[in-house]
């Protein structure tokens, strides 16, 4: 009988519990949209953001980069050099100039990004069996341009040189098959695996998304708990009135109530910005979804962490804007993480966005299964515990030193 009443008692108590981080939650769902500057940075900046970035990358690559010829050869074969050139995807031949003093100007006011210099004994070597040169200049300033300039050049040389040995081979009477193996006696195939339109954007955004979501969230949760200071008379983030227990039903209602809103986001920048902008996006949902909830909840309980040292709403927006370039650089992204030192790696771990970017991007770019990011997941799962642990204790502390103060 005794069993009975307290099995039914601790029944009760834990509805009760239910209930009031379901109001907590409802509460600061309510307190999201009551404030504007949460609103822009949760809700419009999500919408936005995505939208704005993948609209300015969408034409993947460069293509019909402007380029100069001087030609000193003025020869058959120097005009269908440059008409090769001229014909590939990446470069467009816009000026035929007559001295490489001129074409340093015309590279200097940025009408073109490279020039291609055909010397006078370009077609005199040809014909004598000698080797013949041309020299490329390429503006540096983006590796796009040098990009564009390199493989559409060595391209059409490649073809023009394997064409004029098979020329050669053919007068001295060697023909088909058994010349284009003279000229190429080891043949390769390019396989280009993940990317194969050696798109920039579809490089990039899968991770800006990540780092969207991310800094969002954290700006979020910061701006929301200075808001929460400001309206409290105490300036205190948690008040000191919260009884026995009721401190987690506090954490997982305000946590929750983040995790369910960017669950709905998670979605749309995850699963409808690819499409919409065909980005890679060939991992499958339901790895997606296993990985997006650690990550998800890594972020909020690390925002929430932050914001316990927030003393104004502007003061966790200004750090991490400061450390998003930073997160960009540390994810492996624009250098590669076996090539990054090992104290910067370690620091990196210390971020969801970290381990957030890697697994998404070989989950949904390179089609990984969850046996693949397994040690992303692993790490989102510690951060988990950590953060939820370090907010936990913080959010006691301060409640301790209010209940003093008060």
């Amino acid at each position: 009988m005794e069993n009975n009443i307290k099995d039914e008692s601790l029944f009760i108590q834990f509805i009760k519990n239910i209930r009031a981080m379901f109001h907590i939650l409802v509460d600061e769902i309510k307190a999201i949209f009551k404030d504007r500057g949460v609103v822009i940075i949760v809700i419009l900046a999500t919408i936005v953001y995505p939208l704005l970035y993948c609209s300015l990358y969408k034409n993947e690559t460069l293509i019909n980069v402007p380029v100069a010829i001087v030609d000193d050869s003025h020869s058959s074969l120097s005009d269908k050099l440059t008409r090769e050139i001229d014909a590939t995807r990446d470069l467009k031949v816009e000026y035929k100039l007559n001295s490489m003093t001129e074409a340093e100007e015309y590279f200097k006011t940025g009408k073109v990004h490279g020039i291609v210099y055909i010397p006078a004994d370009f077609n005199k070597n040809i014909n004598s069996g000698k080797q013949a040169n041309i020299s490329v200049y390429s503006d540096m300033s983006s590796f796009l341009y040098y990009r564009a300039m390199i493989l559409a050049t060595n391209y059409v040389t490649l073809d023009m040189g394997d064409e004029i040995q098979i020329n050669r081979l053919n007068a001295q009477g060697i023909t088909g098959q058994q010349a284009e193996i003279v000229t190429s006696p080891v043949k390769y195939e390019s396989n280009i695996l993940y990317n194969q339109g050696m798109g920039f954007a579809s490089f990039l955004m899968p991770a800006i998304l990540i780092l969207i979501l991310h800094q969002t969230l954290v700006f979020g949760i910061g701006m929301a708990a200075g808001t929460a200071r400001e309206e409290n008379r105490f300036h205190e983030l948690v008040s000191s009135s919260v009884h026995h227990g009721g401190l987690f039903r506090v954490i997982f209602g305000k946590s929750m109530a983040f995790f369910v809103l960017y669950m709905f986001w998670a979605v749309y920048m995850l699963g409808f910005i690819p499409d919409l902008f065909n980005l890679p996006h060939i991992g499958s949902v339901g790895t997606l979804l296993e990985f997006v909830v650690p990550f998800l909840l890594a972020t909020v309980f690390f925002s929430m962490f932050l914001s316990v040292f927030n003393p104004a709403r502007e003061t966790q927006m200004v750090l991490l804007l400061f450390f998003s370039l930073i997160l960009l650089f540390l994810s492996g992204i624009s250098w590669p993480q076996s090539n990054i030192s090992g104290f910067w790696k370690v620091f990196s771990y210390l971020f969801p966005a970290t381990f957030g970017i890697q697994g998404y991007i070989k989950i949904n770019t390179m089609g990984a299964g969850i046996n693949e990011i397994h040690f992303e997941q692993v790490g989102l799962w510690i951060q988990t515990a950590v953060y939820f642990t370090l907010t936990s204790l913080a959010y006691f502390i301060q409640i301790r030193k209010s209940k003093k103060v008060n």
